[in-house]
């Protein structure tokens, strides 16, 4: 594509957009076809999924990363804009990375799949896109389908979104269909970028990841004023001062350019070496004539799942330091601290914002660090309020303080939104009240009914979307937001092997599905511990209680094999002999404890 010209960066023709929709409707694939009608890439050049490029993107076929990318589009009165395009995820897990992205554009393409209708993270993220204030134009998708239904889809974005759908453009991202009309829809509708030319330069920064050569770099929006290459910046939340090396935009090529104006995305280089140098949500100004009030920024996410990552060799606790150091970086949603296991050793707990944010982290970490991991049990974080009327925010259950100095325990509570086809509404509201939900409401579209429901996070992050899925042959789609912490019955469920507590595998459970839980789990280790050459006891109990017990059999050789005939004495002999050393070795020998045991934990098949 080259230099972008001057000519085409006139603050009144920018438009600044996002694609926002459910998982799997085609955000990334029209993206691809917008990037190819615009000349960001020759067709040789072209492939799926442009701006996936996260390895584990392209392999599940998701977007976890919001990505940029600037393109030139000559309309039909052949006025020239350039257009500043934001793909965004489409998961509950990453809504924090929307929300971003949305604080960098004025406008939004909602984009539906019009053979599967309005789903839940469509509703989710175009309520936040409303929220801020942006402009949004309804798309449909995949018209090219033979199931497609274009009313009835267009009737549920007017029943369950809100939205008026006069202008709705109807697209096929996979075969190119109404790109044009859909770009001249972006241009007639979207507002131009505002903010003032001539005022103190205003930068928010939207993203930042760690490059090897460059330090960090950033994506940013001007908001106020200008940048260029050359002159000194400052971060107006440190007040440490440094020189710009470089200003650029994706074209989705990386292309230098000499200033970025009001009203543009781009990415700027620094030469930041410190992890912590630009943070997400801040603002940069210039340090000559610095802007007195700085950005309104970003609210962060809390995480609501943690768990424990250790190295799988001991040799490898520093390099998972960095590793941690630079993904939170590029994901500020992610938080860690120093953790230690008797059974794992050192290591890390970490925060997620749910169960696919935490695999994703996970083969990052595996795949781009080349780090051999393990992963303790998942859980929430728990408000605990003692006798000296402190509340202690506990997501590590080892970090309970004495049972006698606990007074009430409070579970995060998340309103889930649930769009499920109406002959399915019983069997999800039949799952909603097993898992201890409140129903909020229900509403019912053309096609599809809309439940409401409290649930307890701790439900969650188990296997209820593989049972959601399940009891709705596949067809329910949900998203969730925390709303509070409220008072619970829990208690502290611990494993022991051969009366060994293993720390790694404790949890904290509901008290009324303590026992369930505990015959559960010691079922399963059971069926996850190799047998060993001696006698294995897997307990589960809580406090001094055992609720639950397993034996994993030993290993038995045959130590009589040789022996033919004779007195019995003889064999009674060796076989004493046997039991006296299987003794010694349960005495002194240890039990290795397999990867797949701790995640055997979190998929518990328990009927809804």
């Amino acid at each position: 594509m080259g230099k972008l010209p001057d000519a085409e960066r006139v603050q009144s023709r920018i438009r600044n957009f996002c694609i926002i929709a459910h998982i799997d409707h085609g955000k990334t694939t029209l993206a691809d076809r917008l990037i190819e009608h615009c000349g960001g890439l020759e067709h040789r050049e072209m492939q799926e999924q442009v701006l996936d490029s996260l390895e584990i993107e392209r392999e599940r076929g998701i977007t976890v990363k919001a990505q940029s990318v600037a393109l030139q589009y000559r309309d039909l009165g052949g006025t020239r804009y350039l257009l500043n395009l934001i793909d965004t995820p489409g998961h509950a897990d990453f809504s924090y990375e929307v929300s971003r992205s949305l604080a960098a554009c004025e406008g939004a393409v909602l984009l539906v799949d019009a053979s599967q209708g309005v789903e839940a993270q469509s509703v989710a993220h175009c309520m936040t896109a409303l929220e801020q204030g942006l402009e949004i134009l309804p798309v449909l998708n995949k018209i090219d389908l033979p199931t497609v239904e274009p009313q009835r889809t267009l009737a549920e974005i007017r029943e369950l979104i809100g939205l008026e759908t006069e202008q709705a453009l109807q697209v096929s991202a996979k075969l190119g269909t109404g790109v044009r009309e859909l770009l001249e829809g972006v241009v007639a509708n979207v507002p131009a970028p505002g903010g003032d030319p001539r005022a103190a330069a205003r930068v928010l920064i939207v993203d930042s990841w760690f490059d090897s050569y460059s330090g960090v770099i950033s994506l940013v929006r001007v908001v106020d004023g200008e940048l260029r290459t050359g002159e000194k910046i400052q971060v107006m939340s440190s007040g440490r001062v440094y020189s710009v090396l470089e200003l650029g935009v994706f074209t989705p090529r990386r292309t230098p350019v000499e200033r970025l104006g009001t009203g543009e995305v781009g990415f700027l280089v620094a030469g930041v070496k410190e992890i912590n140098g630009v943070p997400v949500g801040d603002t940069i100004t210039r340090a000559a004539a610095p802007a007195t009030k700085s950005l309104p920024g970003f609210t962060p996410t809390p995480p609501r799942v943690f768990a424990g990552i250790y190295p799988g060799r001991a040799e490898q606790f520093e390099a998972l330091r960095a590793a941690l150091g630079k993904l939170s970086l590029n994901d500020s949603a992610l938080c860690y601290e120093p953790d230690e296991s008797t059974a794992l050793g050192h290591g890390f707990r970490c925060g997620f914002l749910g169960n696919l944010h935490m695999e994703i982290v996970q083969a990052r970490l595996e795949r781009e660090y080349k780090l051999n991991l393990i992963l303790s049990t998942p859980s929430v974080s728990y408000e605990v309020l003692d006798r000296d009327g402190e509340t202690l925010l506990v997501s590590n259950p080892l970090r309970l303080p004495d049972a006698q100095r606990i007074v009430e325990f409070r579970e995060p509570i998340v309103r889930t939104d649930i769009l499920v086809r109406p002959e399915h509404v019983g069997a999800v509201m039949s799952l909603c009240q097993a898992r201890r939900g409140v129903q909020l409401g229900l509403q019912y579209g053309t096609r599809q009914a809309l439940l409401g429901y409290e649930l307890p996070f701790a439900e969650l992050i188990g296997d209820f979307q593989d049972r959601l899925q399940s009891v709705s042959h596949g067809y329910a789609s949900f998203e969730y937001s925390f709303l509070r912490y409220q008072p619970v019955l829990v208690v502290r469920l611990d494993l022991l092997i051969n009366g060994a507590r293993v720390d790694a595998l404790s949890l904290l459970v509901h008290r009324t599905q303590a026992q369930a839980r505990a015959r559960d789990l010691a079922a399963r280790m059971k069926r996850e511990i190799p047998r060993q050459m001696f006698e294995v006891a897997v307990q589960v109990a809580v406090g001094s209680r055992i609720l639950a017990r397993e034996t994993v059999k030993a290993l038995r050789k045959n130590v009589t094999a040789k022996c033919y005939g004779g007195d019995v004495s003889r064999k009674r002999k060796l076989l004493d002999k046997q039991k006296e050393g299987k003794k010694r070795m349960k005495q002194f020998g240890s039990v290795q404890i397999p990867q797949q045991a701790f995640m055997a934990v979190l998929s518990r098949g328990r009927p809804a």
